[in-house]
């Protein structure tokens, strides 16, 4: 069982920052990929990055070289740095991750808003 809280979500002028954090209960933090999505109103869910255990990061082309993705094993926690944002980056962002022993579709935290908005 993997629980995921999300935290770090708000309010931002587009060109700000924000960072979000992900911390995570359960046995092995350390052995499975994790990632965060984001969801817009109206829209389908979206991947926005992902990180392997070893540290090996994959990002979407709409947030790459503005978002990064980093994790702290001994903490288990995931963040993910948000620079230059703009207002299309404005959704509920989830914390989530899928190792092979997880219900289908996985686990999935309960989200933060992110609005970018001046």
């Amino acid at each position: 069982q993997v629980q995921l809280v999300e935290s770090g979500g708000g309010l931002v002028q587009p060109g700000g920052s924000l960072r979000l954090s992900c911390a995570a209960s359960g046995r092995l933090f350390g052995v499975y990929a994790m990632g965060w999505h984001r969801q817009a109103p109206g829209a389908q869910r979206e991947l926005v990055a992902t990180i392997t255990s070893s540290g090996t990061t994959n990002y979407a082309d709409s947030v790459k070289g503005r978002f990064t993705i980093s994790r702290d094993n001994a903490k288990k926690m995931v963040y993910l740095q948000m620079d230059s944002l703009k207002p299309e980056d404005t959704a509920v962002y989830y914390c989530h991750t899928n190792p092979p022993w997880a219900p289908k579709g996985g686990y999935w935290g309960q989200g933060t808003q992110v609005t970018v908005s001046s």
